[in-house]
């Protein structure tokens, strides 16, 4: 009995279970096919790659005498490389002040940005990007309330960032991880904030003090140059920083690849 297994696959490479991108990898990293129809499975950069079972999962389970393999693939319209993306993270949280007047709120958006910058060095991110703003806010049973409104992005490429990737090419593994340690520090320094304030001031609350649940954090995602994300395209992947395509570039960190007809090349940083 002959199984002939037609089927385009690709190549996954996979640093962990956890980051598969394809529904057709089972538990041990093995990637199985479908008849008659293409596997789209993306290939994480630099990476080993799992096993190909050259049969769908249903013959793969059943004894089969002298098999017949057929491979089709990979071809250029099956291959697609990835990356994970960056992450950064934006910020906003508000204070209290007694007025929005006077040098004491830029000494105090000064010292904030110091103690998170301290607070994180060790990690390679930095603030950036601060600002502030202040408003006569209309608070229920308190009346009208002067507060800081402040924002910023943590970042996890402060100067110097790339003495902690020691051997590692892309170093975004690293990168995210030290990002993610760094939120968590500032959510706990913030919860800090709100701690202080319930358990340590009576009736005297300070007039300036952090507004507790006013802690907002978003993770913001960028591409390397030559990569961006498409949904629509790899909805398999769409967190992932897919390889532009030709017919397409990015020359920055945005998350989209641009049209460019005169690109013939995967991976394009520029229009020509």
């Amino acid at each position: 009995m002959r199984a002939w297994a037609l089927f385009f696959a690709v190549l996954c490479s996979l640093s962990r279970v956890g980051s598969q991108r394809s529904s057709l990898l089972n538990k041990k990293g093995f990637v199985y096919g479908t008849l008659g129809h293409p596997v789209k499975i993306y290939v994480k950069l630099r990476q080993n790659s799992p096993f190909l079972i050259c049969m769908d999962f249903g013959r793969a389970n059943k004894e089969t005498v002298d098999p017949t393999y057929l491979w089709i693939g990979p071809n250029e319209k099956a291959l697609t490389a990835y990356r994970e993306p960056d992450y950064s993270y934006q910020m906003a949280l508000r204070f209290t002040t007694k007025s929005c007047i006077g040098r004491f709120n830029d000494l105090l958006f000064r010292v904030l940005k110091k103690i998170l910058d301290n607070l994180i060095s060790d990690l390679s991110c930095h603030v950036i990007e601060p600002s502030y703003k202040c408003h006569l806010v209309k608070i229920p049973d308190r009346g009208l309330i002067n507060e800081l409104f402040i924002a910023f992005q943590v970042n996890p490429f402060a100067p110097g960032w790339k003495n902690a990737c020691n051997v590692s090419v892309d170093c975004e593994d690293i990168t995210n991880h030290n990002i993610l340690q760094a939120r968590d520090r500032i959510e706990e320094f913030f919860r800090s904030q709100a701690n202080i304030l319930y358990h340590h001031f009576n009736r005297s609350v300070p007039a300036m003090h952090f507004v507790d649940h006013s802690f907002q954090v978003v993770r913001m995602d960028s591409c390397r140059p030559g990569f961006g994300k498409n949904e629509g395209l790899h909805s398999n992947c769409a967190s992932c920083c897919v390889v532009c395509s030709p017919g397409t570039f990015s020359p920055d960190v945005d998350v989209t690849c641009q049209i460019c007809i005169s690109v013939h090349t995967y991976g394009a940083k520029s229009c020509p």
